[in-house]
């Protein structure tokens, strides 16, 4: 790791830090990282962004399972890094805690909600930083932060000591400063080798997913898209999403939000509603806004929705070969001015809004249980980051992050 300019204190990316040394030797010896504060860290309280939570809750007798094979494994971690307030929000901004700075935008939002741990990885504090992915919360931070950033096959590393938010989609991702050491760190934690390969058969660009995007994001990515059809020429195909799940209607991409948000807000409920209903924390205006979409839901649906997703898990299944990548922006949008007002969650339009267009694209790989990758490869022409992401089918994770590699 590269000594940095920015100091912790100056990127508000921590909201504790401290020298926690290895307790083994391995392959990641000498790298330090620090991890979300969703994460235990033995003797220190979870925070989960809310105060009300830190309050009501002892402190860890544990580490994690994640950050306990990373101590093993001969990493040094440096601390504990900002969450929007219950992993719950794709932004980066919190109401108690403050905003991590984005460093290759600073008068922009890092994204969320492992805003606290890409900004430390981007501002060169350490080598990598873990997060939590369910909705796209490593995905875009990273994207935003120009950073590499990976969300793993659903169920691939272990969530043991990770606070939940929706398990049937909850992950620990990993930011890295190089897609080098994203990838030891990712097959430690996974426990896998490196892929022997790292030539795709086919590369999907899936065109409504682009078409989602702002112009500004479409021609970012214009140019590492172009480079992978020299490259890779033939194997470099374009589809819709209709080519993988069979809607000739023209919604697909609003069927699998739907899909999405539904069963995220029943889990939600199910996980934090007894505790909100007892403790009845303060939250932020935008954390009340959000979890009022939990409290709205209409639990009828949630059975439709479980359907909906096996059968898209099937289709994505059949639908991808073990050397075949899809290829959508990682987010719909540059990261929002940090004066621009909170998007509405709610909001139903998918074509004008943030939140629709961005779950719509992370969506694919919590419904797919798959693995994907943000690429910190595009910037627009102001230089704000933007982020290319590749999806490997489910357990191709080896192979995804070579890939990456290779391209980065």
């Amino acid at each position: 790791m590269n000594p940095s300019p920015i100091t912790a204190s100056e990127s508000k990316a921590f909201v504790a830090t401290f020298e926690l040394p290895p307790t083994g030797s391995g392959p990641l010896d000498g790298l330090c990282f620090a991890v979300k504060d969703l994460i235990d860290i033995a003797g220190w309280k979870t925070a989960c962004g809310n105060p009300a939570w830190r309050d009501s809750h002892p402190p860890a007798v544990a580490h994690a399972v994640c950050v306990e094979q990373l101590l093993r494994a001969g990493a040094r971690c440096v601390g504990k890094t900002v969450s929007d307030e219950m992993a719950f929000s794709l932004l980066g901004q919190n109401h108690f805690y403050g905003t991590p700075l984005n460093p290759h935008a600073p008068d922009r939002v890092p994204g969320g909600s492992s805003s606290g741990s890409a900004s430390a990885v981007a501002c060169g504090l350490v080598d990598f930083a873990l997060g939590t992915d369910t909705g796209g919360s490593v995905r875009v931070p990273a994207g935003n932060c120009g950073i590499p950033g990976f969300r793993p096959s659903h169920g691939y590393i272990s969530v043991a000591g990770v606070n939940p938010l929706a398990p049937t989609f909850d992950t620990v991702g990993i930011f890295a400063e190089k897609p080098d050491v994203l990838a030891r760190v990712a097959n430690f934690l996974l426990s896998t080798e490196p892929a022997a390969a790292n030539e795709p058969e086919s590369i999907y660009i899936i065109r409504d997913a682009f078409a989602l995007a702002d112009a500004e994001i479409q021609q970012a990515l214009m140019e590492p898209v172009q480079k992978l059809r020299e490259r890779f020429g033939g194997r470099v195909r374009e589809i819709s999403l209709s080519d993988v799940d069979g809607d000739t209607t023209g919604a697909s991409f609003e069927t699998w939000r739907d899909t999405y948000c539904v069963l995220q807000w029943a889990e939600i409920k199910s996980c934090l509603g007894a505790w909100i209903a007892d403790s009845r924390p303060d939250f932020g205006p935008a954390t009340v806004s959000s979890f009022a979409l939990t409290d709205q839901l209409d639990r009828g649906r949630i059975a439709g929705a479980v359907e909906r997703r096996e059968r898209y898990f099937r289709c994505l299944r059949n639908f991808l070969g073990p050397r075949d990548l899809l290829c959508m922006p990682t987010a719909p949008a540059l990261p929002l001015r940090l004066s621009d007002p909170v998007p509405d969650r709610s909001a139903k339009t998918s074509g004008n809004t943030y939140y629709p267009r961005a779950l719509s694209l992370t969506s694919v790989a919590g419904i797919g249980r798959m693995p994907q990758v943000s690429l910190p490869i595009a910037a627009s022409t102001d230089g704000i980051p933007a982020g290319l992401s590749l999806l490997a089918a489910q357990g191709q994770d080896a192979f995804l992050l070579e890939v990456a590699k290779d391209l980065a």
